[in-house]
């Protein structure tokens, strides 16, 4: 298994790194049945010659991940760009026309693929996916490689899959938090008074704080009330999805030519041993030329929201691996 970077060089820096100018931020232009997403480029003149798509999980948006995102984009070549994609029922994608059922990992998945086509964009050189957004990763590479998306779309160079459980999530090993959450949002009205009646709401039904302030932050203003960021039922089939499909042959025969980065937080609570012994039997080092890579990291003092726990200890991880590539 891959260590995490402790060396004083390296920490020295992602000092430099955290302590150099903020890239650019800005929103592009697309057609309404395409996905939402956000640019984040070092300069809004400078042209790009490598493109990082990244995805958040179930209830998130791609907002979520602006901070990670500056700050990998300031370790890397100036000529990376990166793509903050709201799926399909989530943020700026949540009312989009054109994204019809089934809410699924395949269709969410598509929609990367047709985004990347109405853009006229080359195809990303990496995906990052947390959560529910590393199995739509999943997805979308195992379409690629099945040609599902025609010729023009073409396998991304490396996945990275963060605290994503591959295989498909038994239910009775889950603590049923997340079913929880859903059950308890279906319950409320579709507009609520604030988002501290909301925090104050869901604390006092048990949930923890942290928790509740994260569902809060998913609220938009409408008038004098707050409404949700997402569409909830679209997010629940979404959810379904995720829980049911198994990505493990792709990981066992990864496709030619692509990486796949599998980082399990040491904290989380979504991975059972089981899990963790099969991930850690599959090859990392492939004498066949004939198949991809997989590499299996373990970032030590965080839970499941990587990017929030140790951003630090996950740019360690991350950036040299994508650096190389250029």
């Amino acid at each position: 298994m891959a260590r995490t970077l402790r060396s004083k060089p390296a920490l020295q820096l992602l000092n430099r790194i955290l302590n150099s100018p903020v890239p650019v931020l800005h929103r592009s232009t697309r057609p309404i049945e395409t996905l939402a997403f956000e640019e984040v480029k070092t300069s809004p003149e400078k042209p790009h010659s490598f493109t990082a798509f990244v995805l958040h999980g179930l209830l998130g948006s791609g907002r979520n991940w602006r901070s990670f995102s500056r700050f990998l984009l300031s370790s890397l070549p100036s000529d990376w760009r990166m793509v903050l994609v709201d799926l399909r029922n989530h943020g700026n994608s949540a009312e989009l026309e054109g994204l019809n059922p089934p809410h699924d990992m395949v269709n969410a998945a598509k929609d990367l693929a047709d985004l990347v086509k109405s853009q006229g964009w080359a195809c990303p050189d990496v995906v990052i996916g947390h959560s529910m957004g590393g199995k739509v990763a999943l997805q979308f590479a195992d379409s690629c490689a099945r040609g599902e998306f025609g010729q023009l779309i073409q396998l991304p160079k490396q996945l990275w899959i963060l605290d994503s459980v591959p295989g498909k999530v038994d239910r009775e090993n889950s603590d049923g938090e997340v079913e929880k959450v859903l059950e308890t949002l279906k319950g409320l009205p579709p507009a609520v008074p604030s988002r501290k009646w909301l925090v104050d709401h869901m604390t006092k039904l048990g949930f923890s704080k942290s928790l509740s302030h994260w569902i809060g932050s998913n609220l938009k203003k409408s008038g004098e009330h707050e409404t949700w960021a997402f569409n909830l039922e679209g997010a629940i089939q979404m959810f379904n999805s995720y829980r049911e499909m198994d990505y493990w042959p792709l990981l066992e025969h990864t496709p030619k030519g692509m990486e796949i980065a599998i980082v399990r937080a040491e904290n989380s609570d979504r991975w059972e041993p089981d899990v963790i012994q099969r991930l850690e039997s599959i090859p990392t080092r492939r004498d066949d030329e004939s198949e991809g890579k997989v590499s299996v990291h373990v970032l030590p003092n965080s839970g499941h929201w990587v990017h929030v726990d140790n951003p630090k200890g996950l740019l360690e991880i991350v950036t040299p691996k994508i650096a190389s590539l250029v």
